[in-house]
């Protein structure tokens, strides 16, 4: 066709009955509700199509009828596979009724899924899922017993234990761009995100269905730049215009041109949070951050997070991300959610997925609904109320560090802070920390298997799980640890004397993280344990410039071990420390002097390959040296050697 443009009721009339239809959209973002709703209005008219199969990644909704919702008519859609669906209840209820067949799958799997699909292969084959709800052996993602089939299966792979998803036909692709010319080029200039809109074009194209994209501008043929083009005009057989009700950039904004990352705001331009139950929790939770690292935040109460960081000038040290696609600058909250100003990237949410299944995170941070004894947390399954996983199973399992969020107990908590201290004015109805949760979303078996660090950080205390159990290792000041915490727990925590949270958490002032963070001095960086006997020296973050911050070091560690008259094993930890290059020479023979006075056994660890090659090679001309990379696996190694 050299002009395929055509109107939203001709584009709906390209669906039949029976057809497995496919989605964009994130949250409110890249949703083609267009073409949504003349897919629904033209059921309503002329009960054409039915039984369809839907299929998306990403939850596409605003809770209140747009979205997905849209097709929650009776005999419209037959089954639906998803990856999110708390923003589609309508559709949510009748999975969980049975009214329709209804599978939970993880975000990033269907994301990886539209790719294999369109590769022709007959399913995606990944670790995501195992021992949590998706796993057969815990459900195979089904929401009633309506969902018979088995979507999922537990497969051998060199003798390590996998997941392989299905693939199916798709046979209609409905998906959104910003500008399209008449031969049916897509570019997304002004679109929040990119998301998988080229990977299922492809998977529909390939499994001989048809592709419809919604924009809100159309072009003369052959006007576009190439290289802005993101889904090519081969693979599009009809193209639509939409009103701008129809087509906002996300369910919060009609259009925000920061969004794009076309555009930078000013620094400095949002006020901070005023201190309530959240900015606290944000707050503890920034304590975490790893500077030069990059993080994942979700949903809900992790995105105070992004508040905080800016507030205490950390944003520019740390590298925020979404799973959507977003690579720094600070996310957006609420129904902007997956949208993000000044980022420095925006790539296909199949990509990004790579990224995090692979381990790229240096940690993440989610809410938590429920949490058990084993460590176990549940946010996607709630009696009657259906959550789903969303990209919570894909970074939960994969990051390098965990920090779960959200306030002790829900339903009419609150809390007088200020003056460094936190008071329980009233309980919440329900309990988080319960018994056993109702659904595995993330598994603290598997997490302590793997010497995953885990952390659920509250208003009132923290926890970390450990290889026997959850651990109570923090408590606010003001907060009665039997009254206020152990009474209102379903399981007992393991505990000692736990520690006072930090007591600016609950000061409204700023906390000064950047200086602390940024600057530790060296006292504070070398720790003997007297127990153990294992000396803990930190050069996390530390530059080594010059001579002498070498004999800086070296004289902080002769001190920290004076007088014990024996060596000492240590760890070592050399996440993002920089060594100029003129002075390797000298660190390696100031290590090799400590090593052959001071030291029995030691160990080291970085969380950079880079630095792990490099300070390899620093060290490797005076002895063969092992640097791991994580803390657990360093002190393991030190354990075993």
């Amino acid at each position: 066709m050299s002009n395929k443009v055509v109107s939203a009721r001709d584009a709906a009339a390209l669906v039949h009955s029976g057809d497995t239809v496919t989605t964009s959209g994130f949250v409110g973002a890249g949703v083609p509700d267009g073409l949504l709703k003349a897919l629904g209005d033209r059921y309503a008219e002329d009960g054409e199509p039915r039984d369809l199969t839907l299929l998306f990644a990403a939850g596409q909704g605003d809770g209140k009828g747009r979205g997905l919702d849209r097709l929650a008519a009776p005999g419209l859609v037959k089954r639906v596979i998803g990856g999110h669906w708390g923003l589609i209840p309508k559709l949510g209820a009748m999975a969980v009724r049975g009214e329709i067949e209804g599978w939970n799958f993880p975000q990033g799997v269907i994301s990886h899924l539209f790719r294999d699909i369109a590769a022709g292969k007959p399913g995606t084959i990944s670790h995501v899922g195992l021992e949590t709800f998706v796993d057969p052996r815990l459900g195979g993602g089904r929401v009633s017993a309506a969902a018979q089939d088995d979507l999922v299966e537990l497969i051998q792979l060199g003798g390590v234990e996998r997941l392989f998803y299905h693939a199916l036909p798709i046979h209609v692709a409905l998906l959104r761009g910003s500008t399209a010319d008449e031969r049916g080029n897509i570019t997304m200039e002004r679109e929040a995100l990119i998301l998988d809109n080229l990977a299922q074009a492809m998977a529909a194209r390939n499994s001989g269905g048809v592709v419809i994209v919604q924009v809100d501008q159309i072009v003369s043929g052959g006007s576009l730049p190439a290289r802005e083009v993101v889904i090519p005009g081969a693979l599009v057989d009809a193209v639509v215009q939409a009103p701008a009700e129809l087509h906002p950039q996300t369910y919060a904004s009609q259009y925000n041109r920061y969004f794009t990352g076309r555009y930078r705001a000013p620094e400095g331009g949002a006020a901070p949070m005023a201190l309530d139950l959240r900015k606290v929790i944000a707050r503890r939770c920034a304590f975490e951050l790893p500077i030069g690292g990059v993080v994942n935040l979700g949903i809900g109460m992790p995105e105070g997070v992004s508040a905080v960081a800016a507030e205490e000038g950390l944003l520019s040290h740390v590298t925020l991300t979404a799973e959507p696609g977003v690579i720094g600058g600070q996310p957006a909250s609420g129904l902007d959610f997956g949208a993000a100003i000044n980022t420095e990237a925006i790539i296909a949410q199949n990509q990004q997925f790579d990224f995090y299944d692979g381990g790229g995170l240096d940690m993440t941070c989610l809410g938590m609904a429920e949490v058990d004894g084993q460590g176990n947390v549940n946010v996607s399954r709630f009696g009657p109320k259906l959550a789903g996983a969303g990209g919570f199973i894909n970074i939960s399992q994969n990051a390098r560090r965990v920090v779960f969020a959200g306030t002790f107990t829900a339903g009419g908590l609150a809390a007088r802070i200020g003056d460094g201290r936190l008071e329980i004015a009233a309980e919440g109805q329900s309990r988080k920390f319960i018994e056993a949760v109702e659904q595995i979303t993330f598994s603290g078996a598997r997490a302590g298997r793997l010497r995953q660090p885990v952390m659920f950080v509250t208003e009132r205390c923290v926890f970390e799980l450990r290889p026997d159990g959850v651990h109570l290792t923090e408590i606010a000041p003001g907060v009665d640890m039997g009254r206020d915490i152990l009474s209102q727990m379903g399981f007992a925590p393991i505990f000692g004397e736990p520690l006072p949270m930090d007591p600016r958490i609950f000061t409204d002032a700023p906390m000064g993280l950047r200086e602390e963070m940024l600057e530790i001095p060296l006292s504070r960086r070398i720790h003997l344990d007297p127990d153990r006997q294992i000396l803990f020296i930190n050069l996390a973050r530390m530059a080594i410039r010059d001579a002498g911050d070498v004999a800086a070091v070296k004289q902080a560690v002769e001190q920290a071990v004076a007088g014990l008259g024996h060596r000492v094993d240590a760890v070592v930890n050399y996440d993002f420390t920089r060594i100029d290059e003129r002075i390797q020479h000298d660190w390696a023979a100031m290590v090799g002097d400590l090593e052959d006075r001071l030291y029995g056994r030691v160990t080291r660890y970085s969380g950079s390959a880079f630095l792990r090659r490099r300070l390899g090679e620093t060290l490797e001309a005076r002895r063969r040296t092992t640097i791991y990379e994580s803390e657990a696996a360093a002190r393991a190694a030190l354990r075993e050697g």
